[in-house]
């Protein structure tokens, strides 16, 4: 492709919507541009990079065994209704009806019609087993989209459902698709990691996100440099402490006056002890009910435990006004010192003697408060998330924090959609049972996001030679010399029989050339100037820096030599 006749509107300046890197540097590059609040138009460059993503998912989608589809982005709602997803999936459903007032919406993903689809033709266990994939447009009605193509509304998404006969061809499955997972993205050129996760909406009882490693990453994942452990902060298990204070003496309780401190480090800095030793008690309201959460001052909550804990559908912190009812106190002062509502306490709190609480009364909080003298013991279990140091579930190593991306993510579905929906199939002695599923789900322009977050410096883009729209940019640093264009036309011509290369035939200068180039994050960039009349050319990497001089006759097999090199095998 010829840069004077390819659609590539870059941009000198950093756009003042972007607030990542990725969106920041996709938008300068001419890869996409925004259509609306969570909507973009992808340009030919940044389709080129989705494409040779897309490219790699079909080549090991198909080598695992799965078969590609293609299903409707507009789902009925009685396929929804069947699985009571269509009033509890929430506010990212974008509902409509059409003209006859029939309900729809547009597919945030296609657990129910894959469902529906094989629910008719499939029914027999010799169909069995099948996986079935697509690559196709998606639409979730983010409350907050950000970051572009990070967290869009609409996005494109490949996603495989699997249908087994019984558990051990399921986990089969499962595991193929993992093994897939891992090949698709070492082929991309990313740094990643697998990790345990929560099912979230989607359901199931397993299920790994595949996280690449990025300083920029919204998600934290714990990991452990001793053994294989690494799960989402979300799921991960903090251990229970080996308690310090069993032999540690009651104090008396004492209530004592805390005027304008309300925050946790706020009152361990008024009253002089450390967080650890101050327990938090926060009210949320469970199923409409609402309950009291004790935790340690140093440790942060995690949601998605306590509602696995509480077996609760529906779980929000209570607002103001609950507090104050249920505590008889502003926010702030809450404790569980004569609480009347159900109890539940981290397991770390379990561990504590001589606490400080909230005294459930306006600017007073409890010294020396004890589980089971003044109040009753409640029931306990792993409600906070890990952090840095704690030790590792498997081996009891310490864990690292990373940052992370998700751009993937597998499930072990079970009979969640087949049993509401009626897929069942007949097994070898004729008994009809529901089919076992998976689902398996890639982000495709998030994944070339991703690729962006964790490849680049202050001058642009530095794509992985798999994904990247062109492997190689021919800059003739002068257009009006002759010579130099004739050179830079015949190394071009060699290339694109080859390789997909970029020919910067614009009448700009040197500095514009490059820069572009730079910007655009092309691997390699051949440059043809001054040295060419002692037949030499310049061929500089992208990735490090690195500048080699090279024979004009020789550069074609060194520059393939190179790419090939640098192209992750699965």
């Amino acid at each position: 492709m010829r840069f004077s006749r390819y659609f590539l509107p870059t941009l000198r300046e950093d756009p003042a919507e972007a607030e990542v890197v990725s969106h920041r540097l996709m938008l300068r590059a001419g890869m996409i541009r925004k259509l609306a609040s969570g909507i973009y138009s992808y340009l030919p460059y940044g389709l080129a990079a989705i494409k040779n993503v897309e490219r790699i998912i079909r080549e090991e989608m198909n080598r695992a065994g799965a078969q590609e589809v293609l299903l409707p982005m507009v789902q009925p709602a009685e396929l929804w209704q069947e699985t009571e997803r269509w009033e509890k999936y929430g506010r990212e459903l974008l509902r409509f009806k059409d003209r006859k007032d029939h309900d729809f919406c547009l597919s945030p993903t296609a657990e129910e019609v894959i469902t529906d689809l094989v629910r008719r033709d499939v029914r027999s266990y010799k169909q069995l087993p099948l996986n079935l994939y697509q690559i196709q447009t998606k639409f979730r009605d983010e409350i907050r989209p950000r970051f572009g193509l990070m967290r869009a509304r609409e996005f494109i998404m490949k996603d495989a459902y699997s249908f087994d006969a019984d558990e051990a061809g399921a986990e089969t499955s499962y595991q193929a698709m993992y093994e897939a997972y891992h090949r698709i993205f070492r082929r991309c050129g990313l740094r990643f990691r697998a990790v345990a996760a929560d099912t979230g909406a989607i359901g199931g009882h397993a299920s790994h996100e595949f996280m690449v490693l990025a300083e920029t990453g919204e998600d934290q994942i714990a990991i452990c440099p001793q053994c294989d452990y690494a799960a989402n902060v979300e799921l991960a298990e903090a251990r229970p402490p080996s308690s310090s204070a069993e032999e540690e003496r009651e104090l008396p309780l004492e209530k004592v006056s805390t005027p304008g401190v309300h925050r946790a480090e706020e009152v361990a800095a008024f009253l002089g002890v450390s967080l650890n030793r101050l327990v938090k008690t926060l009210i949320y309201v469970a199923d409409g009910r609402p309950v009291a959460v004790l935790i340690r001052g140093d440790h942060e909550l995690n949601e998605i435990k306590l509602k696995k804990a509480l077996q609760a559908e529906r779980l929000e912190m209570a607002p103001a006004e609950v507090v104050e009812k249920v505590t008889g106190a502003p926010v702030g002062f809450a404790g569980p010192v004569g609480l009347k509502i159900d109890i539940i306490a981290d397991r770390a709190v379990a561990a504590l003697k001589n606490f400080v609480t909230g005294a459930n009364e306006a600017e007073k909080h409890y010294l020396n408060v004890n589980l089971g003298r003044d109040f009753p013991s409640p029931p306990t279990a792993d409600l906070r998330n890990v952090v840095s140091g704690d030790p590792c579930p498997q081996c009891g190593g310490p864990l690292e924090i990373l940052k992370g991306i998700e751009v993937g993510h597998t499930f072990k579905l079970g009979t969640k959609y087949s049993q509401a929906m009626g897929a069942t199939f007949l097994d070898a002695q004729g008994k009809e049972r529901p089919l076992i599923m998976g689902c398996y789900g890639i982000g495709v322009g998030r994944t070339v996001a991703a690729a962006i977050e964790q490849n680049h410096d202050e001058n642009g883009i530095i794509f992985p030679v798999p994904i990247a729209p062109f492997k190689v940019i021919v800059v003739p640093v002068n257009t009006k010399d002759s010579k130099l264009l004739k050179a830079a036309e015949d190394i071009y011509q060699d290339l694109s029989a080859r390789v997909s290369t970029l020919l910067d035939d614009r009448n700009e200068r040197p500095g514009v050339k490059f820069k572009d180039a730079d910007l655009i994050g092309v691997p390699l960039r051949i440059t043809i100037g001054k040295k060419l009349k002692d037949g030499l050319v310049e061929l500089k990497k992208r990735s490090t820096g690195e500048t080699m001089t090279l024979r004009v006759e020789e550069v074609v097999a060194r520059t393939q030599a190179i790419l090939e090199e640098e192209t992750p095998k699965g």
